[in-house]
């Protein structure tokens, strides 16, 4: 049998397992279409609020070497009555589109401002570190992320994520009530919570003092999250977090994703970087005689 990329997070298929994680490369339906000709199975776009958000004054990113970034962008877009108005003409990429908010009101206004556009999915940002009142805070509120899933299920028949991340609570905890309120899969993990401090200036770097990491240090943290939840509930899981070869792609498959999200490397590589680990895949599958990317999903939980 032929070795094929193809994959399904749930409902969605994909005919490639790499996409383009939230937050990247800004908004722009010509840049989105790159991405997807570029070889990226999907693109997420930034996470969109009810009302244009401004974000953060600058410096909102800094390196922290070895391939680690703090940003604290402070989540700014034009709002999701203006993007759906962006993205009213796609036909052929499969956008999954993040929204974030504070109360279950806003994600059900904001769905219904894309009844009318062409998206693959809705991916939920309850995880964000460093914007207060969504976020982490959002996602360490067990009603309110009951809440939020359960309103946006009824709005839509297009398949929902839901993405957590690591604040005060168990996160398993989190993935369990998404779970249980309808939620079609999972993204682990978001970025995070970090700072980085000037030692000449002897104050914080980044405007808002604090920010979330992402790149390879945290890689081995996502990873064993993807392992965990993938271990203890049956839902579909994207892996997210630090990955950037192919090695890293093929690891969080095997530890039960069924796609995974590039973003840090992105910056690092530009949109190279999605065929080079759609290949790297590919090869992997044929030298080990695997022929369809389910078959590799979770293996590592075999052993």
């Amino acid at each position: 049998m032929e070795t094929s990329l193809i994959t399904s997070v749930g409902q969605i298929h994909l005919e490639r397992p790499v996409m383009l994680a939230s937050g990247i490369l800004g908004i722009s339906l010509d840049v989105f279409n790159r991405i997807y000709r570029s070889g990226a199975g999907a693109v997420v776009t930034k996470s969109l609020s009810k009302e244009p958000w401004e974000g953060y004054s600058n410096p909102t990113i800094f390196s922290v070497g070895g391939g680690g970034w703090i940003n604290a962008v402070g989540l700014s877009n034009p709002g999701a009555p203006n993007f759906a108005k962006m993205i009213e003409n796609n036909k052929d990429v499969p956008i999954i589109v993040s929204l974030v908010g504070s109360i279950p009101e806003d994600f059900e206004f904001m769905v219904n401002e894309f009844t009318k556009c062409n998206v693959a999915g809705y991916e939920l940002n309850l995880s964000c570190p460093h914007v207060a009142k969504v976020g982490l805070e959002v996602g360490d509120d067990p009603e309110l992320v009951k809440k939020i899933v359960s309103i946006v299920k009824k709005s839509t028949n297009v398949p929902v994520i839901a993405k957590v991340g690591l604040g005060t609570t168990n996160y398993l905890d989190t993935v369990g009530i998404a779970i249980d309120s309808g939620i079609d899969a999972i993204t682990a993990i978001n970025t995070v919570r970090a700072m980085a401090v000037d030692v000449n200036t002897q104050k914080p770097i980044l405007s808002n003092k604090f920010g979330g990491l992402s790149g390879t240090p945290i890689k081995p943290i996502a990873l064993r999250c993807v392992y965990e939840i993938s271990s203890k509930y049956n839902i579909p899981i994207i892996g997210c977090g630090g990955i950037s070869t192919w090695e890293d792609a093929v690891e969080f498959l095997l530890a039960g994703a069924s796609a995974i999200q590039i973003g840090s490397a992105v910056g690092d590589r530009w949109v190279d970087v999605f065929n080079e680990i759609n290949n790297g895949i590919l090869q992997y599958m044929e030298k080990k005689g695997i022929s369809r990317i389910e078959e590799m999903v979770g293996l590592a939980k075999k052993s």
